[in-house]
């Protein structure tokens, strides 16, 4: 089964969302548009770079997307999809009225359509951008994306409970859940490591801050010094327009830092001090963050 549902973001890992593809039946190239549209890559490039220019931050954006899109259907684009009549989309759950970046694959969807009406799926276009977004401060493609994924029809809300990790989930439901996709605790791991790019709500994360336990407590868990700088950061009760850096000092840069800060108790949420709770997280956890290499070769060996 884990060779049947593996690349993302969200992780990122991109072995996470190569799994996930296969699992659909569905058997990914690296040349699928090479007669039927040989510029899909340039496109989604060039327009990239110019929106990378004014939005920074649009890597950590799209490859959590990616992961949103991937962990419930599959990779198929169902995200995207609106909701019809009374039917709820993913999209309208609660999980996913954060995300952003639809603007921009609507962008690429239009130029591709000019080139190649009828052809390129969101699902591959989700997977390009992604990539490409977040490879645009490294000047080069961190990894390689296959293509082939087929556009699902199916976009319901009900769906999204009990299949995205939330950032209050503790290691037994993050292994579970993964469990479920076919993923292992390496995997687990692995994507959380995309929390090294992005920003995340005060909300998100709060709880630890000011009232963990139902008591009026921090979370002890968490770094004390750290805590008090996020108090600083995000006044109680938090305010839904204030962000903080995910992975502090390293928010647009896609490398292995995310585990320096999680072995110095600086993760910022429950579900990334949840990855020091377990034997074979934890020895993961220090794995990757002594072997920069190591986060490397999970993105080029898809």
């Amino acid at each position: 089964m884990k060779a049947a549902y593996s690349i993302f973001i969200l992780v990122v890992s991109l072995a996470v969302f190569g799994i996930i593809d296969v699992c659909n039946a569905q058997k990914l190239s690296n040349n699928f548009y090479k007669r039927t549209c040989p510029r899909v890559d340039q496109i989604v490039k060039e327009i990239i770079q110019n929106r990378i220019r004014r939005n920074p931050d649009l890597g950590a954006k799209l490859i959590r997307m990616q992961f949103h899109d991937c962990f419930v259907r599959g990779c198929d684009a169902s995200v995207l999809l609106d909701t019809v009549n009374n039917t709820r989309a993913e999209k309208e759950a609660i999980p996913n009225q954060s995300l952003s970046g639809f603007d921009v694959i609507d962008e690429i969807k239009t130029a591709i359509e000019r080139a190649c009406p009828r052809v390129v799926s969101c699902a591959d276009i989700i997977a390009l951008a992604a990539r490409d977004a977040v490879s645009a401060h490294f000047k080069k493609s961190l990894w390689d994306v296959q293509l082939g994924r087929r556009d699902g029809r199916v976009s319901l809300a009900t769906e999204i409970s009990g299949n995205l990790p939330g950032p209050f989930a503790n290691i037994s439901s993050l292994i579970q859940l993964f469990n479920r996709k076919g993923l292992d605790v390496n995997d687990l791991v692995v994507l959380s490591g995309a929390h090294t790019i992005g920003v995340s709500r005060c909300g998100a994360f709060s709880r630890r801050l000011y009232n963990f336990t139902g008591k009026g407590d921090a979370d002890s868990s968490l770094d004390r010094t750290y805590a008090e700088t996020l108090r600083k950061q995000c006044p109680n009760p938090a305010s839904p327009t204030i962000t903080v850096e995910m992975d502090p000092g390293s928010s647009l840069s896609f490398e292995n830092h995310y585990y320096d800060i999680l072995l110095q108790n600086k993760g910022l949420f429950v579900s990334d001090a949840a990855l020091l709770t377990d034997r074979n997280s934890n020895r993961a956890v220090i794995r990757l963050q002594r072997s920069p290499s190591s986060f490397s070769l999970h993105l080029q060996n898809p």
